[in-house]
């Protein structure tokens, strides 16, 4: 099927201008057309400009709205059972900043309901979670494990993650995440021996996950740790992901530039360093706003990082330990608000430089000539309403692989 939208006030590109990912001050660029149309065909946008539809052509009159690209959500942990409520009321009482007193709790609580769900019960809460992450916006989402911590239940929520992906409408990108912490259970060697020889060759050959990614840090594993296993991981052709700096510096930044991850997370106590590091490399940082503010922790450095010319990309850290922020409007108006970032960086860190965190920037991210029909129709008259007044939502209708959406 092809489609037309016609006569929108603004297209908001995003465009990378033929690179990969925006850094330092090209994320001020949003890329603004006025007095274009966007012609879909197939699913991928063909033309851009003045466009006569022709009798095969649908046309979606989008007069008074303005376009702007998908969001895509680089780093959630959206599978999984039970909630932590009581533990954030509990914190909630401490005047100690969460940063310093967080402990693996409510991972464990979540690790025990998670083994106790069927694959069923956590397929159905999770596709809840996509439906209302695709009328805020999200087109595109990765979702890591992280809640099994054993053989039978890594592979449940894998498995789990790859059925929604072939039968729901976003885009879906799975991360191993078997290494995020050790449970009291775990003798250590015995684990990383069932992360190196059983898991990571078995997922492989299933083809369950696309990136494996490490929780390297104060709660998780040590850089030795991490390398290990993101060695094995390479090898059996797995994209990387890092995990790190939420609580302390651990050498993940340097070891995932090193490694040629394709972005490092939980960049909050990044240091001037490795800030210098990651600005030279083509690994982008990925920082999470909700969580610093869930943890009540000095936010991510996101001013110094773009301003010594890092690429830097938002995301939710949707789960349910410390971030239940499942919207990227949210997200852009945190990272705006605490992590002194502008609009136009904000909006650039969660579409092209999100889409690169995800090694799909060449693909979606940007409205572009080529790239997958993933586009927003947004009753505004500029950008900044989304993030600006996040907790009402005027994305009129989303377009998704040139599939036209609406919400009730």
């Amino acid at each position: 099927m092809n489609l037309l939208l016609k006569n929108p006030e603004l297209v908001v590109t995003c465009s990378g201008n033929a690179k990969r990912f925006k850094r330092g001050s090209e994320m001020n660029d949003v890329g603004i057309l006025s007095g274009v149309d966007i012609y879909i065909e197939d699913g991928t946008i063909k033309k851009i400009g003045k466009i006569t539809p022709d009798s095969d052509c649908d046309v979606l009159d989008v007069s008074g709205k303005i376009l702007v690209p998908g969001f895509v959500d680089p780093h959630t942990h959206g599978i999984f059972a039970g909630t932590g409520e009581h533990e954030f009321a509990l914190r909630a009482k401490t005047t100690v900043p969460l940063e310093t007193t967080f402990d693996n709790s409510g991972i464990l609580e979540t690790v025990r309901k998670t083994r106790e769900a069927s694959k069923s019960y956590l397929r159905t809460h999770a596709e809840r979670r996509l439906d209302k992450m695709l009328k805020w916006g999200t087109t595109t989402v990765e979702i890591k494990s992280g809640y099994g911590l054993d053989f039978k239940n890594e592979i449940k929520l894998l498995e789990a993650i790859r059925e929604m992906e072939a039968e729901l409408i976003p885009d879906i990108v799975v991360t191993f995440l078997g290494a995020h912490v050790i449970l009291p259970e775990h003798d250590h060697d015995a684990y990383m021996n069932i992360l190196t020889e059983e898991l990571i060759p078995y997922i492989a050959k299933k083809r369950l996950a696309d990136f494996c990614d490490v929780f390297c840090d104060r709660e998780g594993f040590t850089a030795e740790d991490a390398r290990k296993i993101l060695a094995v991981a390479r090898d059996q052709g797995f994209k990387l992901k890092m995990h790190t700096g939420s609580s302390s510096t651990s050498g993940g930044v340097k070891l995932a530039v090193e490694l040629g991850a394709t972005s490092v997370d939980c960049i909050e106590k990044i240091s001037s360093d490795e800030i210098e590091l990651l600005s030279r490399s083509d690994t982008v940082g990925v920082i999470l706003p909700a969580t610093s503010c869930y943890l009540r922790a000095r936010p991510a450095p996101a001013r110094e990082m773009i301003d010594q010319d890092c690429a830097i990309a938002i995301a939710s850290d949707f789960g349910p330990c410390t971030s239940m922020v499942d919207n990227m409007q949210t997200t852009m108006w945190l990272a705006i608000c605490f992590n002194s970032m502008t609009v136009e960086e904000a909006l650039n860190a969660a579409t092209i430089n999100a889409a690169a965190a995800l090694g799909l920037s060449d693909v979606l991210g940007s409205i572009e000539v080529g790239k997958q029909a993933d586009v927003l129709i947004v009753d505004a008259k500029d950008y900044a309403y989304l993030p600006y007044h996040f907790t009402e939502n005027r994305i009129e209708k989303v377009v998704k692989r040139g599939i036209v959406l609406e919400f009730p």
